[in-house]
C-alpha cells in the first residue's frame, strides 16, 4: 500500500502534472496541500476517472487539501479541532478499510509562519500545537494512522542547505523544531528518516536564485506515523524529478510503501 503527499502549489494550474504522476506512480492514497480552489472548482472528474475517490477542504486563493484513494472513504472530516474561530482549509482526515483493521491518513497544510514577528508565527505554534493535542487522542486508538503534508518544518540541521541561512525563519526556529519533536515524543515516526539517514533528502525548492538547479532546497513535506504504521512500513521515496518538469509546483511527493493488505 503507497500513501503519498504533495503540495502542488494550485492544483487547477499543476493538473497535467498530478495526472502524469498518479499514472506513473500509483499511489493508493495521496494527500495533497495547497490546491488553491473552493470544492467545486477542483478538477474531480479528471481525477476519478484514473479510479480514484476525491474529498476536498478548499479555500478561494489560498491553502485547500484534498484527499485521493482508491479506497471508499469510510468516513472524512474536514477541520483540526482547538480553534472554531480557525476558518483555515488546512486539515482532512479520512479512513478507509483494509483487509485487517482500518487506517486513518490525516492530510495536512502548517501554518508557514512567517515573518515570525508577525501574528502569523503564533498562529504556526498554536496550530503545532492542536496538531499535538489531536495526535494524543488518536495515538489512545492504537490504529495505522499517517499524518502526511506540507509541514513547513525544518526538522534538523541536515534537512536543509545553508541552516546558517534559516536561523531566523519560522520554519527552522527552535520553537518550531521543538514543536514537531513533541509530535516525535509522542510515538510518531517521521517516516522518512526511519528508512534513511542521508542528508539532502529535499521536498522543496524555492522558485528563485536557481534553487532547484544549485540544489539549495529544503526537506519540509513529511509522513509521520503510529506504531501501528510505522511496524509495517518498507520504504520511502522522494519524486524529486517531478521539480524538473516544465512550470512545476516548488514542492515534489513524497510516498511511504506499507504492508498492509487492502481489503
Amino acid at each position: 500500500m503507497r500513501i503519498a503527499t504533495w503540495n502542488v502549489n494550485s492544483v487547477r494550474q499543476r493538473l497535467d502534472h498530478l495526472l502524469t504522476w498518479l499514472k506513473e506512480c500509483s499511489p493508493d492514497i495521496v494527500c495533497l496541500q495547497e490546491i488553491k480552489c473552493v470544492d467545486e472548482a477542483f478538477p474531480r472528474l479528471e481525477i476519478e476517472s484514473l479510479g480514484y475517490n476525491v474529498v476536498t477542504h478548499g479555500q478561494k486563493t489560498f491553502n485547500g487539501v484534498a484527499l485521493l484513494s482508491k479506497l471508499p472513504f469510510d468516513e472524512t472530516k474536514s477541520g483540526l479541532a482547538g480553534d472554531d474561530e480557525d476558518a483555515h482549509a488546512r486539515f482532512l482526515e479520512g479512513v478507509v478499510t483494509l483487509k485487517h483493521g482500518v487506517m486513518r491518513i490525516a492530510c495536512l497544510y502548517l501554518p508557514n509562519g512567517n515573518p515570525p514577528e508577525t501574528e502569523k508565527y503564533p498562529y504556526k505554534l498554536k496550530w503545532m500545537s492542536r496538531l499535538l493535542e489531536y495526535s494524543k487522542q488518536r495515538l489512545k486508538t492504537e490504529e495505522p494512522l499517517v499524518l502526511a503534508g506540507d509541514f513547513n518544518v525544518i526538522p534538523s540541521a541536515q534537512d536543509v542547505h545553508n541552516p546558517a541561512a534559516w536561523i531566523n525563519d519560522a520554519l527552522f526556529r527552535p520553537t518550531t523544531r521543538e514543536a514537531f519533536q513533541s509530535l516525535l515524543g509522542l510515538g510518531l515516526t517521521d517516516a522518512l528518516r526511519a528508512v534513511t539517514d542521508a542528508p539532502r533528502q529535499y521536498t522543496f525548492w524555492d522558485y528563485q536564485a536557481g534553487a532547484w538547479q544549485k540544489n539549495h532546497g529544503l526537506r519540509i513535506d513529511h509522513l509521520l506515523l503510529s506504531p501501528q504504521a510505522s511496524d509495517r512500513l518498507i520504504d520511502v521515496g522522494v519524486d524529486s524529478y517531478v521539480r524538473s518538469w516544465e512550470k512545476p509546483s516548488d514542492h515534489v511527493p513524497v510516498w511511504a510503501d506499507f504492508d498492509l493488505e487492502i481489503a
